[in-house]
């Protein structure tokens, strides 16, 4: 990546964090253990008010309780994007993406939507990489927090993060994250599991179960 890019990056992520509740969730499941942290964040304009510019940032690392020097090392992902989020999209909005990864750098770009209330957040997009014979991605982040009385609400959250490669020499890639907790304040501990498929013909599934925590500092 362009160190002037990434320079850029780093800067808007700051301005980002320093204005947004930042949540962050560490899970332990029965094979491997997770850090997570996951917001999206409007640009504020001159007057203070929302802007039509929509921050997202994900920084996220996986330890397999099995690794070695050669085999189930960490993982790590870094994921940024940068839309434009007009009234009259009706939630769609156009977006860019860019991810650090294990594999790589990769720049992408798609449709977004977004729709977030008080207690229902539904986000996601479809982003094509921008390289010859690219992986589609469809992401959909699904979260619902009721209120049960007042100090506690429901949080239940579904992810669907899926990899459709156009060459057909790579596998596609299925994952599904699942969360559901009590929420108190700034506080949410729970019941987690996080499921994955990979192949084309066959599959090899995997599946990790255990608690979480997370906190909005």
């Amino acid at each position: 990546m362009n160190p002037k890019l990434l320079s850029i990056i780093v800067l808007l992520l700051w301005v980002s964090m320093v204005q947004a509740q930042i949540p962050v969730e560490v899970f332990g499941g029965d094979k491997k253990a997770s850090f997570d942290m996951m917001f999206f964040k409007f640009f504020k304009n001159k007057e203070g008010q929302n802007s039509h510019f929509l921050f997202f940032t994900r920084e996220r690392a996986v330890v397999d309780y099995k690794q070695k020097a050669t085999s189930n090392l960490p993982q790590f992902g870094f994921t940024e994007a940068f839309s434009y989020n007009h009234p009259s999209f009706k939630g769609f909005a156009p977006v860019l993406v860019g991810q650090v990864l294990n594999r790589g750098t990769f720049a992408k770009t798609g449709i977004q939507y977004a729709h977030m209330s008080a207690t229902l957040t539904v986000f996601g997009w479809s982003v094509v990489a921008l390289e010859s014979k690219p992986d589609i991605d469809l992401f959909l982040l699904l979260r619902y927090t009721p209120s049960l009385n007042k100090k506690w609400h429901l949080f239940s959250q579904i992810e669907l993060i899926n990899a459709l490669p156009t060459d057909q020499t790579t596998d596609f890639s299925f994952a599904q994250r699942l969360r559901l907790s009590l929420k108190k304040a700034d506080w949410q501990l729970g019941l987690g599991s996080d499921l994955s498929a990979a192949g084309r013909k066959s599959y090899t599934t995997t599946q990790n179960t255990g608690l979480f925590i997370r906190h909005e500092f």
